[in-house]
């Protein structure tokens, strides 16, 4: 029996091992992402996640034998907002100069002269935004010019705590969603985003709230649609996974594009956790 990958789950789950919680060591990341790329649920998939200071080091753990092999290993570089310029800039250069390395986009917080940072203009950026309304809407309202002329840009949004970031609740991320629908920008997602549905998960031996991503894309769904204030968080708010994927696995092929045309991946440390509790629902099937 072949896989079903269905298009609404393909290049979802960008690979975020070396991030928390997670906090991978490179080697163990780059040999856990190589298994990922030869795995029943590859096309799920999207780059390994690297900060820009680790580049020499990722070189250095495939000088040491952690090879991609036979295809270069695509990454993408990340730079948190308050990252130095020169770091992301030197990262980005020394990765994407060595055939071992596929460099698939660059993520770094929006400031409002993002475009003077010098880096390869064909390069996939992720501008992570801020949290503030004003400070959100004129970052969205930048980053639309870039999509409008052809860029290949997108907002990112964090759905997980930090220590300086607290944990965004369905009204402060529908807030996100129908920001980013209105621009219109497309977006990705980042923090916080291990499960399918909405919940109570413990992490690090703590109890924490998470957002689902089928939860996000039923919202986005309906943000498309022009649903109100009130249904895109009441559809965050949903703690029912089956009924989530349901309401997906009955969408029409253009209604998945639409979907995952504005939303477009999210960062994972744990990539098997998303994929397995999919296959639990039987919205992917292994072979």
């Amino acid at each position: 029996m072949a896989s079903r990958i269905p298009e609404l789950f393909r290049g979802l789950v960008d690979d975020a091992a070396v991030f928390p919680p997670g906090n991978s060591p490179l080697p163990d990341a780059v040999s856990g992402h190589r298994a990922h790329r030869d795995a029943w649920y590859a096309d799920c998939v999207g780059p390994l996640l690297v900060p820009a200071g680790a580049a020499a080091d990722l070189l250095g753990t495939l000088d040491a034998g952690h090879r991609p092999e036979p295809e270069p290993l695509a990454v993408a570089v990340i730079a948190r907002p308050g990252t130095d310029r020169g770091v992301l800039a030197d990262g980005v250069s020394v990765l994407a100069a060595d055939p071992r390395v596929s460099v698939a986009g660059v993520e770094l917080g929006w400031t409002p002269d993002w475009r003077r940072l010098g880096l390869p203009g064909e390069l996939p950026l992720a501008l992570e935004v801020p949290r503030g309304r004003t400070e959100q809407e004129a970052a969205l309202a930048d980053i639309r010019v870039s999509v409008a002329e052809g860029d290949a840009v997108v907002a990112k949004f964090r759905t997980g705590p930090t220590p300086t970031w607290p944990w965004p609740d369905e009204a402060e991320l529908g807030t996100f969603l129908r920001g980013a629908a209105a621009s219109p920008v497309p977006f990705k997602l980042t923090g916080g985003l291990h499960h399918v549905v909405r919940g109570t998960y413990e992490v690090g031996h703590a109890a924490e709230e998470n957002h689902g991503f089928l939860n996000v894309l039923a919202a986005t769904a309906a943000v498309l649609q022009g649903a109100s204030k009130a249904e895109v968080e009441g559809l965050l708010a949903v703690r029912d996974a089956a009924a989530l994927g349901q309401v997906a696995d009955a969408w029409a092929d253009d209604t998945a594009a639409r979907v995952r045309g504005a939303f477009t991946s999210f960062g994972c440390c744990t990539v098997t956790d998303p994929i397995g509790e999919l296959a639990d629902l039987g919205l992917l099937t292994a072979p």
